[in-house]
């Protein structure tokens, strides 16, 4: 598809979903950038409804950078085990606070170069952050949502999410990237789900190639 072509086709999206998804934004529950940066992480391989649970209490025990940092990492693995890949997500959690208090003052950073450089922070979890923590627009996440539904609106023929953003970046308005890509989540979680989208009922099926072939 041609640059301009794509760009008229996001246009269309984001005046339809607009009206299906006004309020789009992360479904994460979190009180400030640190909370969101340990929601994100855990929120890998698992649903923001399972992470939200965890959460509850996580930060109730956990408040600062430091508490993470101090923990005793088979506790605090206990304490996350039931978002999955408890052992890594544990770990990078603890990593990441150790570099916040040693490097940041304990304080999350606000730009992508220095979220880059904590353990089990890569782009999409720097965008998260960033946009929906700081109000920091830098890029477009994306996750296995916004990688399938982008992919079958015909905004992408790459299947790396660094790949995937770089195409979105050039035909979504900057000012609507960080809300493109959670009406995109949304979007992949309520209707064009991986086995089987509801094309019958989403509002995009006009302008999308791939609507009833998937």
């Amino acid at each position: 598809m041609k640059e301009g072509d794509a760009k008229a086709r996001v246009k269309e999206i984001l005046k339809i979903q607009s009206k299906d998804y006004l309020d789009a934004k992360t479904e994460l529950a979190y009180g400030n950038p640190l909370e969101l940066l340990v929601a994100t992480i855990l929120s890998a391989q698992s649903t923001d409804k399972t992470v939200n649970v965890v959460t509850k209490s996580l930060f109730a025990k956990y408040r600062s950078a430091a508490d993470y940092a101090n923990a005793d990492l088979k506790e605090l693995e206990q304490d996350i085990r039931s978002t999955g890949f408890y052992h890594n997500k544990a770990k990078n959690i603890q990593n990441a606070a150790k570099v916040l208090v040693e490097k940041y003052g304990s304080m999350v950073p606000k730009t992508m170069e220095e979220l880059l450089t904590l353990p089990g922070v890569g782009r999409k979890t720097a965008n998260i952050v960033l946009g929906s923590g700081y109000g920091v627009t830098e890029g477009i996440a994306v996750d296995t949502h916004v990688t399938r539904v982008s992919f079958r609106l015909g905004l992408t023929k790459e299947t790396d999410p660094v790949k995937i953003e770089k195409d979105l970046m050039a035909i979504v308005p900057k000012e609507d990237w960080m809300r493109f890509s959670y009406m995109l989540v949304l979007l992949g979680r309520r209707v064009c789900i991986a086995r089987k989208p509801k094309c019958v009922i989403c509002s995009l099926n006009r302008i999308c190639p791939t609507a009833f072939k998937v």
